[in-house]
């Protein structure tokens, strides 16, 4: 069934735009006014078109109404409670498409009610718009569909999306108020260095007074930074991107991923946080009924780790040949040993998808209660470093003042 965008007026003379579906331009013109409305404009939104939009938001580049994550999450609870209302599934989703005000979604949602009005299942629609449903997400629906449970799948994959939205929410607000600190205190220090120090050292300068090493390096820093700053900061900006290329590199990449997985300090943090997002996605899928090598072929494209995800690929190798996952992993030091231990009860008690709920909700808990501690420190850190360099430039200044005061007497 064709799809159209329209602008039509209400009874109060208002402009409204949204999109609707219909078998021709003229029962979509006949339908918007079976709503009260009178349609202005009316065009036919092509399947490509839509996928190009749903492909072109997912890059932050869309030049329509961009869709967030929150918004899926929001309409994949609605359409559960549609279906668990025993609603078939497109009139589920067209009730999804008179209540999503977001256009670019509707249209989305349109196209996956088109697909579905033909004969495909809900999973080969979804698989349409990848940049907008992750093989997650595709994958439990497909194993909400063979089972039956599409409803019940669709409340997991509704609470999966929004805790995890939820957790990285938190982090960043956590992380929020250290940037800010930093970057306010870089550009307060360049500014000092830069424009106020050279006023107070050229006062030094008609003297033929030996400077003492502190004033010495303070001018000379103070010198390049104004002079040469655009230099500086081509120079940052470009470590930075030949950084990020290096880590784009196979090589790169790996070392930067077992960087983080042994470097003090950070390693703990980096394994914990593995581990919660392994067992929250592990399960999330196996609940839906997702098979066990299915499910972790999916996850380790999200532990977002190269060394993690080649030690998966072992797992499944291992789980093929008649192991057990807590076997393979025991023993193992980025696995963390309470992480296994439930595995193995989990195992043996038949309820794996269960153990692995509770591991991720421990170890989401840890994950932020360390980051929450680590802002914490940072802040005290940043305020010394800050004391650190403003007190060297007062005594760079305060020195040759002194030294002047002296000879005079």
């Amino acid at each position: 069934m064709p799809v159209y965008e329209f602008t039509a007026l209400t009874s109060a003379g208002k402009k409204l735009k949204g999109v609707i579906d219909a078998d021709s331009l003229t029962a979509a013109r006949q339908k918007i006014r079976g709503q009260g409305h009178y349609p202005v404009e009316l065009k036919e939104t092509s399947a490509k078109a839509a996928t190009a939009a749903a492909s072109l938001f997912s890059r932050q580049f869309h030049l329509g109404q961009p869709i967030k994550q929150q918004e899926i999450h929001i309409a994949t609870r609605q359409l559960a409670t549609l279906l668990g209302a025993g609603i078939p599934l497109v009139p589920a989703l067209t009730g999804l498409i008179e209540q999503t005000g977001n256009r670019s979604f509707k249209t989305v949602l349109a196209q996956i009610k088109d697909a579905v009005n033909e004969g495909n299942s809900l999973t080969t629609a979804l698989t349409d718009h990848p940049r907008l449903f992750s093989k997650i997400y595709v994958n439990m629906v497909r194993a909400g569909e063979a089972s039956g449970s599409l409803d019940v799948v669709l409340e997991r994959l509704a609470e999966f999306g929004e805790n995890q939205h939820a957790l990285r929410s938190r982090i960043k607000a956590a992380l929020l108020y250290p940037l800010f600190m930093a970057i306010v205190g870089i550009v307060v220090l360049f500014l000092l260095i830069t424009f106020i120090v050279p006023s107070i050292t050229s006062v030094f300068e008609g003297t033929r007074q030996a400077l003492p090493t502190p004033t010495i390096i303070l001018i000379g820093v103070s010198a390049v930074l104004k002079q040469f700053w655009w230099a500086v900061l081509i120079l940052v900006l470009g470590a930075i991107a030949a950084a990020r290329w290096y880590i784009g590199t196979p090589d790169g990449r790996r070392r930067w991923d077992r960087l983080k997985l042994t470097a003090p300090g950070v390693s703990d943090l980096s394994i914990k946080t593995a581990s919660a997002r392994f067992s929250r996605t592990l399960a999330s899928l196996l609940q839906s009924g997702v098979p066990l090598i299915t499910s972790l072929q999916i996850v380790r494209n999200i532990v977002d780790n190269v060394l993690l995800a080649n030690l998966i690929d072992e797992a499944c190798d291992a789980l093929e040949k008649g192991s057990s996952l807590s076997q393979f992993f025991k023993g193992n030091e980025w696995f963390p040993p309470m992480l296994v231990q439930m595995m193995a009860v989990g195992e043996q008690s038949g309820a794996l998808d269960r153990m692995l709920a509770k591991a991720a909700d421990a170890y989401e808990k840890e994950v932020e209660a360390k980051i929450l501690a680590l802002t914490s420190m940072i802040e005290p850190v940043m305020i010394l470093s800050m004391g650190v360099v403003v007190s060297f430039i007062v005594v760079s200044i305060l020195l040759p003042i002194f030294e002047m005061n002296q000879l005079i007497r």
